[in-house]
């Protein structure tokens, strides 16, 4: 089945996982911030959250999956992240994100995360 094999690899660190997004990738952020919104193509998504939100830590996000599920074309990764801003402040969230896989590409994602971690960070932090 495509997906599994493949977000495991990502998840060990063998890949990374921002390769296997669709360039024509749906991905919708839940919740009320200012970045909960759906995001249409890879390089929006990329460029609007993946890159600002980098150039605020200090070291890329650490992963530990707690689970992998998947159904058909449906792969779900629940998983915490752990980085440190620039700031010198911790970075710490929970991520659920519900990829629909075409072939071994990422084409469409629903995610949940701690949106107050992630609007904290992105407003704390002033970046060029």
């Amino acid at each position: 089945m495509p997906g599994f094999p493949t977000v495991l690899r990502a998840t060990k660190g063998t890949s990374d996982v921002f390769d296997l997004l669709s360039d024509d990738l749906q991905w919708r952020i839940n919740g009320s911030t200012p970045w909960s919104k759906t995001y249409t193509g890879k390089q929006q998504f990329m460029d609007e959250v993946i890159v600002p939100l980098n150039k605020r830590l200090s070291v890329k996000i650490k992963p530990t999956v707690r689970n992998i599920y998947q159904d058909g074309n449906t792969v779900i990764v629940i998983w915490d992240g752990k980085a440190t801003a620039t700031d010198g402040k911790p970075y710490r969230s929970t991520y659920s994100w519900n990829m629909t896989f075409t072939a071994d590409k990422i084409t469409h994602v629903e995610a949940f995360l701690d949106a107050q971690e992630f609007q904290d960070i992105m407003e704390r932090i002033k970046v060029e």
